[in-house]
């Protein structure tokens, strides 16, 4: 991610400041890494170690999905709240 908003700006065909670009990649992925430990919490607590078996071997389908589950809400709320298409990032 950093290598490609990198060689955006270099190539100077970047039309979002760095810095916007930079803190709502970083909230997103926070958020991510959050639904991942939420998920690994509710699993320990109820003794469980995978979460199903459709994808054996991998914790199950919701370790797969768990950090998308809980960033892109916060990807839509933002869209929807800073409008539709490129809005988001200006």
């Amino acid at each position: 991610m950093a290598v490609g908003i990198l060689a955006a700006y270099v190539m100077e065909t970047a039309t979002v400041p760095f810095l916007r670009v930079a803190l709502v990649a970083a909230t997103l992925g926070l958020l991510a890494q959050v639904g991942d430990l939420f998920e690994s919490w509710i699993k320990r607590r109820f003794h469980v170690k995978d979460s199903s078996s459709l994808i054996p071997g991998h914790g199950g389908l919701l370790d797969r999905l768990d950090g998308v589950l809980s960033a892109a809400p916060a990807a839509a709320l933002l869209g929807v709240a800073l409008g539709p298409g490129e809005a988001l990032w200006r």
